[in-house]
């Protein structure tokens, strides 16, 4: 099959990405070993159109329209052309796209439209406490009408979802993103540091940095060898104000000696960084999926996440790791004590997390998932 994804944030190097970056990579790579073929068409920052073939993906990228007002109509009809285009050599089977994806993209009507669910402006527009947008979700509902069929990559996701948008009639299914288990495999333990806990993620409130450092003091009470290493990207304020320089200033010199923050680092180099954590810590406020928490356990990982949205999903509480309340830094800090005390029980722990993320998310299950849903889809 010839897969057609409309997605801006396909990992290619300099350029920044997060959670559909790390989804598309996976995802392509499993697609591609299978004999099928990939392509990615959306906009960038630029003035030049890019069309090329990476790591086997074809990606034609044009850039971002900066026509006020009129943006989503001028990068809309270049999708399109773009889609027109690649069908003309090469017949697509399956056209992809995230919530709003579809709204204005024109895509020949014998091709099925699929919107996978990687969190839209109506989801987080609720758990941000924000206003939703009338505009952005009037995209939202179009797409959605004129989709043929939805995956949700968790219940989670599912669920929220559809509290404001309407699709029980359309072919719709939870599929979770796929983890490259032989890419975060078993670490090893001689690389180990003790007290080393890992950050990964955005810096910014939403994913829990906060309260995480808040609990520092607590923590080190009880484990006075903790350290913590945040890895990620920067976030801004409206204002231009980087949110760690915000941070750092709220926290006390104590604190500030027991974080060390990095750069993101490559994708393929991520395993490097689970694999000298004692333990990884991933306290968000809500994710759609997360992703980081499978990685981390299928490297056997002592993992702690959030008790919201697809944590539990993801994690049996104490039995292949551990779930926190994230907006508390008392319950963090328990936490990570209750972890620490509990070193006797990281093989057993991690064991059971590794074979966690085979049965839920190991490449093999969700290719054949999503192969089985595009072949009914493809029947009708």
């Amino acid at each position: 099959m010839h897969i057609c994804f409309i997605a801006n944030e396909f990992p290619l190097p300099g350029i920044s990405f997060g959670g559909i970056g790390t989804f598309l990579y996976s995802y392509s790579k499993i697609l591609i070993e299978n004999g099928h073929q990939v392509s990615v068409v959306g906009v960038i920052d630029g003035t030049e159109v890019h069309k090329l073939n990476f790591e086997g993906v074809y990606l034609h990228y044009n850039p971002k329209s900066k026509v006020k007002g009129l943006s989503w109509y001028f990068n809309s009809k270049n999708i399109t052309k773009a889609i027109k285009e690649i069908h003309k050599d090469s017949p697509i089977d399956i056209v992809e796209a995230q919530e709003a994806g579809f709204a204005f993209v024109e895509v020949p009507k014998h091709i099925p439209k699929v919107i996978r669910m990687h969190g839209g402006h109506s989801f987080f527009a609720e758990f941000e406490n924000k206003k939703i947008n009338k505009w952005k979700a009037f995209q939202e509902k179009l797409s959605f009408n004129k989709c043929d069929a939805v995956i949700a990559t968790s219940e989670f996701v599912r669920i929220q979802t559809a509290k404001y948008i309407e699709f029980s009639n359309k072919s719709n299914i939870t599929i979770n993103n796929p983890i490259l288990m032989d890419m975060f495999r078993p670490a090893m333990a001689s690389k180990v540091i003790k007290g080393a806990a890992v950050f990964a993620g955005t810096i910014c409130e939403k994913k829990g940095i906060r309260q995480l450092c808040l609990a520092i003091p607590d923590i080190v009470k009880q484990v006075p060898e903790f350290h913590l290493y945040a890895y990620g990207r920067e976030w801004y304020f409206s204002d231009g104000v980087k949110y760690k320089d915000w941070l750092l200033d709220q926290l006390s010199d104590e604190i500030k000696s027991r974080i060390t923050f990095r750069e993101p680092v490559k994708y393929e180099d991520l395993p490097k960084v689970y694999e000298f954590s004692e333990i990884c810590i991933f306290p968000s406020h809500m994710e759609v999926q997360g992703l980081v928490a499978p990685e981390a356990m299928s490297m056997k990982k002592p993992v702690i996440f959030t008790k919201y949205g697809p944590g539990p999903e993801t994690i049996d509480d104490d039995i292949n790791g551990w779930l926190c309340e994230p907006r508390s830094s008392k319950s963090i800090s328990d936490t990570v004590i209750k972890v620490f005390k509990s070193r006797s029980r990281f093989v057993e722990i991690g064991e059971n997390a590794r074979k966690k993320v085979e049965m839920k998310f190991s490449p093999a299950i969700i290719y054949g998932k999503n192969i089985n849903f595009y072949l009914q889809i493809l029947k009708k």
